[in-house]
C-alpha cells in the first residue's frame, strides 16, 4: 500500500525499539506531516491480548497516502510490523499497559530527531489516530518544533476512556490529558466519528477542557465516520480544516 503511494519503508532505531516507518519526503528543509498510528490489533478480545499488534486495518497509513502535502512520514507504533525491521522480541505490555509509557514516548520523540535530522527539517504537523493521538499530544507538549496537532478518533484521555468501558486503568501509561496545559500554544484539532462506538466525544473534550486554552482548540463530530472506518474517504476534505489559535 505504501509503495504504491510514493512510500519508501525504513526502520528507525530508537531505545528500545526499533520504528517502522513510511516516508515520502519530496522538499527537504521544509516541514513535515507525522501521521502515528493507533494501537492495532493489540487485544482479541476484552481480556486477552494478541501475539501480534500490527493493525488489520492501519487507518493512519491510509490517511497518510491521502496526504497531498509534499513531506509526509507514516511512523508505527513499538512492536507493529516488527518482523519488517527485524525488531528483537518486544514484551507484550508495550502494546497493552504500557503501550503510552515513558520509554514509549522517549522513543517517538527519538524518532522525530532522527527525520529531522535527516530531512533537515524545520518543523512537523502531527496527526495521531487512536492511541497514537495519544503520543502526538504527548510530543507537542515536550517538543517546541510542532506547529500544529490534528487527532483523529483520539484517545486523549485514557483513564476516561477506561472508565467508560469498565476496564482496567493503564498507571503505567503517561495520560494526553494530563499535560494539555504544555500544549495549549498549539493549534489543534480533534476529529470525532460521529458513529464511534470506542472513543466517545466526551474523550476528546476532557483533553480540550483540560488544556484551558479554547481558541487554540477545534473539534468536530464527523459524520460517516466510526472509529476505524470512513476517514481516509473522507481525510482530503478534513485536511482543509487547518488549525488555528484565534486569539494569535
Amino acid at each position: 500500500m505504501a509503495y504504491s503511494a510514493g512510500f519508501t519503508a525504513r526502520g528507525i532505531a530508537t531505545s528500545p525499539f526499533m520504528l517502522t516507518s513510511h516516508e515520502r519526503v519530496r522538499s527537504p528543509g521544509h516541514e513535515i506531516h507525522i501521521y502515528i498510528e493507533g494501537d492495532g490489533l493489540a487485544w482479541v478480545g476484552r481480556n486477552t491480548p494478541s501475539l501480534d499488534p500490527t493493525p488489520k486495518n492501519p487507518v493512519a497509513l491510509k490517511l497518510a497516502m491521502q496526504d497531498p502535502a509534499p513531506n509526509v512520514v507514516y511512523l508505527a507504533r513499538p512492536c507493529q510490523y516488527s518482523k519488517l525491521v527485524s525488531e528483537k522480541p518486544c514484551p507484550q505490555k508495550h502494546w497493552t499497559s504500557h503501550r503510552f509509557a515513558p520509554e514509549v514516548i522517549e522513543s517517538f520523540d527519538t524518532a522525530l530527531n532522527d527525520i529531522k535530522k535527516r530531512h533537515n527539517a524545520a518543523s512537523f504537523h502531527l496527526i495521531g489516530f487512536s492511541g497514537g493521538a495519544n503520543i502526538a499530544a504527548l510530543l507537542a507538549a515536550r517538543r517546541n518544533d510542532i506547529v500544529s496537532l490534528r487527532t483523529v478518533a483520539g484517545n486523549l484521555d485514557h483513564a476516561l476512556l477506561h472508565k467508560i468501558h469498565g476496564v482496567s486503568q493503564i498507571p503505567a501509561s503517561l495520560n494526553a490529558k494530563d499535560e494539555a496545559q504544555a500544549a495549549n500554544h498549539i493549534p489543534q484539532y480533534h476529529f470525532i466519528g460521529e458513529q464511534d462506538e470506542v472513543v466517545p466525544p466526551s474523550v476528546a473534550q476532557s483533553y480540550i477542557v483540560a488544556a484551558q486554552r479554547k481558541d487554540c482548540m477545534d473539534s468536530a463530530i464527523i459524520a460517516g465516520a466510526a472509529h476505524d472506518e470512513g476517514w481516509a474517504r473522507l481525510w482530503p476534505s478534513l485536511l482543509r480544516r487547518v488549525p488555528a489559535c484565534k486569539n494569535s
